[in-house]
């Protein structure tokens, strides 16, 4: 989509502090994109399968924090009624749990997406941030025997549900920013940001901590709007402002 197309509503961006909806908010990214969140002011539902956990997970006694049960495999009503029409946005931070179980990344990196972004079109809302991972294209990019892409494939095929959650979102026609990081780390942030098109990066890693930062940054920047970016770290990487990493990559 061009910018020219974009609404005036939208390229104001998410600037003031509303609520916003994060699915798998207990997850190692998650729980990390809620914090970043209550930082920036933004009022925080969390959706969770485990409301108890989520209550010993997730920053205690901050007003601008509901926490809600929300299971993205039990199908977009029940993501509607848990999400509600006073959420601004949703981001998906969602992962499946290794397991033996092939079809665990299926419900949830594959179907669990498609009902989230469809339970946004039944409550009118239009804007989908997605936690995905570089590589998702990896067969179409000759990336079959990349190491990574052979790892992250063996418990069922996960990339390729996630690829397909990825093409749901991009011809459901929400206003979406498509966020594929590199191995994610635990560790504090090793180096600058490095974003890149779709596609275009096959190896490297980054802080979990910068990863929030992106989806977080990506409500207040409409550079970031329907777009797929990856993400890196790399300590030979000039620091660049959001506006100018997410201005440097092409709409789709």
């Amino acid at each position: 989509m061009e910018g020219s197309e974009i609404k005036e509503e939208k390229e104001a961006g998410i600037g003031q502090k509303k609520k916003i909806f994060v699915a798998g908010a207990t997850g190692n990214t998650g729980k990390r994109i809620v914090e970043q969140l209550l930082t920036k002011g933004f009022a925080v539902k969390a959706g969770v399968r485990d409301v108890d956990k989520a209550k010993s997970t997730l920053p205690e006694g901050n007003p601008l924090l509901q926490i809600v049960k929300a299971d993205v495999t039990e199908g977009s009503a029940k993501l509607a009624d848990a999400i509600g029409d006073d959420s601004d946005a949703v981001i998906c931070a969602t992962g499946f749990q290794p397991s033996w179980n092939l079809l665990t990344p299926w419900k949830v990196d594959n179907f669990g997406t498609v009902n989230l972004v469809d339970a946004c079109q039944k409550l009118g809302i239009n804007r989908f941030i997605l936690i995905s991972s570089i590589l998702v294209n990896g067969a179409a990019m000759g990336q079959l025997f990349n190491p990574a892409y052979i790892i992250l494939n063996v418990m069922g095929l996960v990339l390729v549900a996630k690829l397909q959650a990825e093409r749901h979102i991009r011809k459901s026609g929400i206003n979406y920013t498509i966020i594929r990081p590199g191995g994610l780390k635990n560790d504090p942030p090793q180096g600058n940001i490095v974003m890149q098109p779709e596609d275009t990066l096959f190896r490297g890693s980054i802080s979990r901590d910068q990863v929030a930062e992106v989806a977080v940054e990506a409500l207040l920047h409409p550079e970031s709007h329907y777009k797929v970016v990856e993400i890196v770290a790399s300590t030979d990487a000039p620091k660049r402002s959001f506006e100018e990493l997410f201005g440097s990559i092409e709409q789709q």
